[in-house]
């Protein structure tokens, strides 16, 4: 019995590994720090490193098609902005958007 619960265990582990969404991780920002990116249907970006680490910079939530749509916050001064990402292999391009004309674009590496 103790042995199927563990494999049932492991199994579940497994699936779950199976079904993160790509966009989750950690990725080095175009600035050198590091983002955490984390969360299931609606993704959280976390700065984990430099001056600002801690500080939830993004809300994003998948579109489809490797597009996610949302929030996107400059540390620097905590204004926050419409934001999309695109995820294209190990490289994110993020975009952050005031008044849907005046943006500003990254891209982000996967770690």
């Amino acid at each position: 019995m103790r042995k199927m619960i563990l494999a049932a265990a492991a199994l579940l582990v497994a699936a779950g590994t199976a079904y993160a969404d790509p966009i989750e991780g950690n990725w080095k920002t175009a600035s050198g720090e590091t983002a955490a990116i984390a969360g299931g249907g609606s993704f959280s970006i976390t700065l984990k490193t430099g001056k600002f680490a801690g500080k939830n910079i993004g809300s994003l939530k998948a579109t489809g098609a490797g597009k996610y749509a949302g929030t996107i916050t400059d540390p620097a001064d905590d204004k926050t902005y419409s934001g999309s990402a695109s995820l294209s292999g190990t490289t994110l391009r993020m975009k952050g958007c005031a008044l849907k004309i005046f943006c500003k674009s990254q891209t982000w590496k996967k770690l």
